[in-house]
């Protein structure tokens, strides 16, 4: 039988009261509201855009997070080049100030500035649009894939992809052929990771898509727009599709997690 020490038993006190005290908060959500309000709501004309809305703009950022955040872990991990630090301090800003900065930032870049008008003069349009929510979400989002994809690459052995050089595979092959499939668990647990992190974007969409109802409202601002009306029906059956999604995310995680 194993001896509890004083030490040991800290630990698990303070893990279980931490777990129990999120358990209760996120009980709370659920408590509140009936099943039948929760299904009134689901099917309400408000909410149903609001979720394709978060689905659709949720996967196209994903899939724009995933074709940058894989090269730029590579290079990461893989390269040493003059500048590295820098570009790796810089690409996880965005993780440690808020996202109503990064959205302030993003609002003025594709304002009024140079870029802002060479991009509008080809069609992208970000300020105040359905496409600013894609570009919200990415930018939120891609800090947490690279991060997670630097960490897979880092775990690999770089010496299988010594064998593969030396066989005559130039480098960009051995990326596909040998880095990216031993990526895999790495991958998918970024590729949720991302997702999750682009349906839950909010104070990035709310300043450069704008809170716009029926129109840029996806769910967090579905669920930030009700709360200002006092429609608390809306409000926490937002929550609770915001809660499945991280629960979803966070339980896949942990599976691949384990292969990483």
């Amino acid at each position: 039988m194993h001896k509890v020490t004083p030490f040991k038993a800290g630990l698990l006190f303070s893990s279980f009261f931490i777990t129990f005290f999120l358990l209760c908060a996120i009980g709370a959500l659920l408590m509140v509201p009936t099943f039948e309000d929760i299904m009134t709501n689901i099917w309400s004309d408000e909410m149903q855009l609001s979720l394709r809305l978060s689905l659709l703009t949720g996967l196209v950022s994903t899939v724009l997070v995933m074709l940058f955040a894989l090269p730029i872990g590579y290079a990461l991990s893989r390269l040493d080049f003059w500048g590295k630090g820098v570009v790796k301090t810089i690409i996880d800003l965005p993780v440690a100030f808020p996202e109503l900065v990064l959205g302030l930032c993003l609002l003025l870049l594709f304002g009024k500035t140079p870029i802002g008008k060479a991009l509008s003069s080809i069609g992208l349009d970000f300020v105040f649009t359905k496409k600013g929510i894609v570009a919200a979400q990415f930018f939120t989002a891609l800090p947490y894939s690279v991060r997670i994809m630097k960490s897979t690459f880092d775990y690999i052995n770089p010496r299988m992809e010594f064998v593969s050089r030396s066989l005559g595979y130039t480098q960009f092959e051995t990326f596909l052929r040998v880095s990216i499939p031993l990526a895999g668990s790495g991958i998918l647990a970024s590729t949720v990771i991302a997702f999750a992190r682009c349906i839950g974007t909010f104070g990035t969409v709310l300043i450069l898509a704008g809170g716009s109802y029926m129109r840029t409202e996806t769910l967090p601002i579905t669920l930030y727009l009700n709360i200002s009306y006092g429609n608390m029906g809306m409000a926490l059956t937002s929550g609770i599709l915001l809660i499945g999604v991280s629960f979803i995310a966070i339980f896949i995680f942990e599976k691949t997690e384990a292969k990483l």
